[in-house]
């Protein structure tokens, strides 16, 4: 059937509706301010411009009296910044604004005029706005986005999370983020999803190549041996008297032609047979050639895919520690929302006392990070049981190729058990584990189960009091208990109870005669 040019007609003026989201409808088809006609395609362009950084106002919405205080007002607000490329953000910034205007007629019935409605209004959107643009920037200063914690039915909640002193330890780990750009890099080479082109130099394979060297080959050659005897090829002239011929000889008999004998003589020009002097010789010369060979590669280091988080928060951690460990889960939840990774938390002080949580930049999580970061560090600790719980969570299909980060003191230690249990997970699965060490001194069960530790050298200085930093005594363990460490070398060189009690009760052994 033909479209009746009715209809056609009476439609045109809500074509501009297309190009709006559907919750931005009701806001443009009922409002007090200018006429359908020229509002529905003014927001559409609005929202346009917001969406492009800008805010230019245009002649259709809203009007003349209004356009040039909105844009004013939306350039102190440095709205269009804030909006540019954000569809959900220009969405609820131009909710709000559709609000605000409309609530200019309710101003005049209460006794305003049209400029003070106007005024009113403006002001109004202002001061919601210029609330909520802080709230912005300081979530992207954290997190380097806001993701969805800005959104209408999240805003009550994250402004009363900005207000508490929970949220005040978590600026105050950003900006220690900053004086340790280490950080950083530690957390982004976790992860074993995607190869670079860097060499790793901690992780080497031995591989089968074909080397150049030098080495003594036989050579055979034709030297030549002057007076050599061999076999005879000619007749040439020489001054050889053993070699010349018969008829050269007869001259010597003669009384004139001895003189001409003599003469031939000293020329060298004796008729004389012409001998094979040369015979083959075998010399060793060096000379390149090809071998095979073993030698060890640096594989190409991996990075990205998930991460697993272990950070001790036992009393032996409270102040600079405490802040170091904390800015360290920090930039864990600003790497894996800036790359799209997944990140577990495993917070473990004593026995038993351990929270898992599942670090990401939506409101739950900022919340569980918030009451994370507020908490005061207390209790023993075990390690062994969030590193369980860690290894569990690396049979989950969606966890294989993650790596584990400590952060911690060292002082701790992890059963043979659990150290069977990492060693495998490393030989099979591949995992990496990444030490931070905020302490003294490395320990016996840091240096067992972690592949690499980066030690924080100046870790008091971050807490709230300035303390002198001890000695650097990082290799003591080492330098001084090389034996005590579960190495290969040292469980086979390990007895078990039961034969050293043996060995004891049979006393010293009788010396050999």
């Amino acid at each position: 059937m033909p479209v009746s040019l009715l209809y056609e007609r009476l439609e045109a003026p809500l074509a501009p509706l297309d190009r709006l989201p559907r919750g931005l409808w009701l806001w443009s088809l009922v409002h007090s301010q200018g006429r359908l006609a020229s509002r529905l395609p003014g927001i559409a362009r609005l929202r346009e411009t917001l969406l492009e950084g800008r805010a230019t106002p245009n002649d259709d919405w809203p009007p003349q009296a209004l356009a040039g205080p909105l844009a004013q007002t939306l350039e102190q607000l440095e709205l269009p910044r804030h909006c540019a490329g954000d569809a959900d953000l220009t969405d609820s910034a131009l909710r709000s604004l559709c609000f605000h205007l409309d609530m200019i007629v309710d101003y005049m019935d209460r006794g305003a005029d049209a400029e003070a409605a106007r005024a009113l209004a403006l002001d109004a959107f202002a001061a919601e706005w210029k609330e909520r643009c802080g709230t912005i920037d300081e979530l992207r200063a954290i997190f380097g986005e806001h993701g969805d914690l800005v959104k209408n039915t999240r805003w009550d909640m994250m402004r009363g999370l900005l207000r508490s002193g929970s949220w005040q330890e978590v600026v105050r780990a950003r900006r220690l983020i900053d004086a340790l750009p280490e950080l950083a890099r530690i957390v982004r080479q976790l992860g074993r999803a995607r190869v670079t082109d860097e060499p790793d130099a901690s992780n080497a394979s031995e591989v089968r190549i074909m080397e150049e060297h030098l080495a003594l080959r036989p050579v055979e050659r034709i030297v030549q041996v002057p007076d050599f005897p061999g076999e005879t090829l000619g007749v040439r002239r020489s001054g050889r008297v053993a070699r010349m011929l018969p008829a050269e000889a007869m001259l010597l008999l003669h009384p004139r032609l001895r003189m001409v004998w003599h003469a031939r003589h000293a020329e060298r020009t004796l008729l004389s047979y012409e001998d094979d002097d040369r015979m083959p010789d075998v010399v060793n010369e060096l000379a390149p050639t090809w071998r095979p060979s073993s030698r060890r590669v640096p594989d190409k280091r991996l990075e990205m895919g998930p991460m697993l988080v272990c950070v001790d928060t036992s009393g032996s951690m409270q102040g600079g520690a405490e802040a170091v460990a904390k800015a360290v889960v920090l930039e864990a939840v600003r790497t894996a929302h800036a790359q799209r990774r997944a990140c577990h938390l495993f917070a473990f002080s004593g026995p038993e006392e351990i929270v898992e949580t599942e670090l990401a930049v939506e409101s739950e999580s900022i919340v569980r990070l918030a009451e994370f970061m507020g908490q005061t560090f207390r209790g023993g600790t075990d390690v062994s049981g969030p590193l369980e719980r860690a290894l569990d969570k690396l049979g989950e299909r969606h966890w294989q190729l993650a790596d584990l980060l400590i952060a911690s003191d060292g002082e701790f230690g992890a059963t043979p058990a659990v150290a069977a249990q990492i060693q495998r997970a490393k030989e099979d699965l591949g995992l990496r584990i990444q030490g931070i060490l905020i302490g003294d001194r490395e320990t016996l069960g840091f240096l067992e189960i972690a592949d690499d530790i980066y030690w924080m050298r100046d870790w008091r200085r971050y807490g709230s009091g300035e303390t002198e930093l001890p000695g650097e005594t990082r290799s003591l363990t080492a330098t001084y208990f090389p034996g005590a460490l579960r190495t290969p070398a040292n469980r086979e060189a390990t007895v078990s109870g039961a034969e050293a009690a043996k060995a004891v009760a049979g006393g010293p052994a009788a010396p050999k005669t």
